[in-house]
């Protein structure tokens, strides 16, 4: 394998990042409950990550702002669109997803 440098790598991460947030967003029949049930992790957890990371930088990034950029809209008119309300089922297995947690 090439030997990669500090910024290709981070170059391949960013491109690595947009394909997955171009996944999610053309995925939208895939809910953030059974994200999180089978992966830990959703699209507002993305958002959060995008916001702490440019907190961290010193630029100020609100909540909308992030969740906008993850789902390519404004997260209300993406409920609007794509929300469905967690079944008994999905509820019960983000429960115990969480309980194996710790």
């Amino acid at each position: 394998m090439t030997e990669i440098n500090p910024g290709l790598k981070t170059e391949l991460e960013a491109a690595a990042f947009r394909r997955l947030v171009e996944h999610l967003r053309a995925r939208s029949d895939v809910q953030n409950i059974d994200l999180m049930i089978l992966a830990g992790f959703c699209r507002n957890c993305l958002a959060d990550w995008t916001r702490q990371a440019a907190d961290a930088r010193g630029l100020e990034m609100s909540k909308d702002e992030a969740r906008e950029l993850i789902y390519g809209m404004a997260y209300d008119e993406w409920k609007k669109r794509h929300h469905k309300e967690a079944t008994p089922e999905q509820t019960a297995a983000f429960e115990k997803a969480h309980k194996a947690k710790g």
